[in-house]
């Protein structure tokens, strides 16, 4: 019987290592694959430990050599930059806070490794993410919690398409994270103790508004006002690229208590500021609604939500509307609903699907 051949996404960390191996062990044919997603505006690469870098795909070449695996440096740089960079520049400027991971994972480390994989006669692709792809009673696929519910990544994956989950594969799912790393180290892979990639890959000075002024050079607002919610001005921001919802560090506004950043209004170029009570927020409106593990909903559904990929999650009922959104609404007032966000909603500990919070047609924090 033909070996089924798996395409594994390396990024030169330990998990993807391991699910390579993994996928070996289980009588695949795997081939190691390392996407090079973005360099420098100068065109000079990444030479740090992010994903992107040059160690990196050193490090996924030697695990392969280790593995004896077959591996390849696949180009996607041109879907990255317009899929994910410039989707993350555009939301900043129209006042949002995006998540460039979720975009990253639905349309290049899926779609567009996916399609690449299948053109060389590959049956399926992996990752090395904590999560695990199973198939519903209902016949819908939707990926579920991982073992580890402390490294859980489902949430940063709720956009994956039917298609897209029925070719793949996530082995780490099933173990923790400690079990990795010792798996790894039993092998004799170098990575084993390799620290896990923090924050935003193309950006690793972590300065997120410089780099958004580099690539929007002119478009990026300037300073404007902060100011409470009736319009009261209270000093001078940075530019609303600098802030996001929630936000309490860094205002520099001696109020005599604790203020926070409670909306950003683009069209004005104001940021809101107000108490800690004015953070809570019990209903939003969700947009580019995305269904996994269920094809609808029927309108006031109960589902736990998480609005960010730290929260816990709490209860919501879910009412479509005519526009194709979907309007969610809490049990209790939730801190920091942040417009272009994603709240995703679970059912029976998988994804059933989720969509990005938009702002409300005031432009900011939605009905108390």
């Amino acid at each position: 019987m033909e070996k089924k051949k798996v395409v594994v996404g390396m990024s030169g960390g330990v998990d993807s290592s391991v699910a390579a191996y993994l996928l070996k062990e289980q009588g695949y044919e795997v081939i190691g694959v390392t996407m090079r997603l973005w360099q420098e505006e100068d065109g000079r690469e990444e030479t740090g430990t992010e994903c992107c870098s040059l160690s990196a795909v050193e490090d996924a070449r030697r695990v392969c050599e280790k593995l004896d695996l077959p591996f390849y440096v696949m180009n996607f740089g041109e879907d990255f930059k317009r899929k994910v960079v410039d989707y993350f520049v555009e939301e900043y400027i129209k006042g949002r806070t995006p998540n460039p991971c979720i975009a990253c994972n639905r349309f290049v480390k899926w779609e567009s490794l996916l399609l690449r994989s299948m053109e060389i006669g590959a049956d399926f692709i992996a990752t090395g993410h904590y999560a695990r792809v199973i198939k519903r009673e209902n016949g819908r696929y939707a990926v579920a919690a991982a073992k580890s519910a402390r490294k859980d990544q489902t949430y940063a994956l709720y956009g994956l398409t039917q298609r897209q989950l029925a070719r793949t594969r996530m082995p780490v799912g099933e173990y923790t994270k400690e079990e990795i790393r010792a798996i790894a180290e039993q092998i004799g892979l170098k990575v084993a103790a390799k620290p896990d990639s923090q924050e935003i890959c193309f950006i690793p000075d972590h300065d997120h508004a410089a780099f958004i002024g580099r690539m929007a050079p002119g478009r990026v607002p300037g300073c404007g006002n902060f100011v409470t919610a009736d319009g009261e001005v209270l000093g001078t921001h940075k530019g609303i690229v600098h802030y996001t919802v929630g936000q309490r560090k860094g205002l520099n506004l001696a109020m005599g208590h604790p203020v926070f950043v409670t909306e950003i209004r683009p069209d004005t170029n104001e940021v809101v500021i107000g108490g800690a009570q004015d953070v809570f927020t019990k209903e939003f409106v969700a947009g580019d609604m995305q269904y996994m593990g269920v094809s609808r909903i029927a309108p006031g559904s109960r589902f736990p939500v998480k609005i960010r990929y730290a929260h816990k999650g709490a209860a919501a009922c879910l009412y479509p509307q005519e526009d194709k959104t979907v309007r969610f609404v809490f049990d209790e007032p939730q801190r920091a609903v942040t417009p272009g966000q994603a709240a995703v909603f679970y059912e029976d500990g998988c994804v059933a699907g989720g969509g990005v919070i938009l702002p409300s047609a005031s432009g900011g924090a939605l009905a108390q």
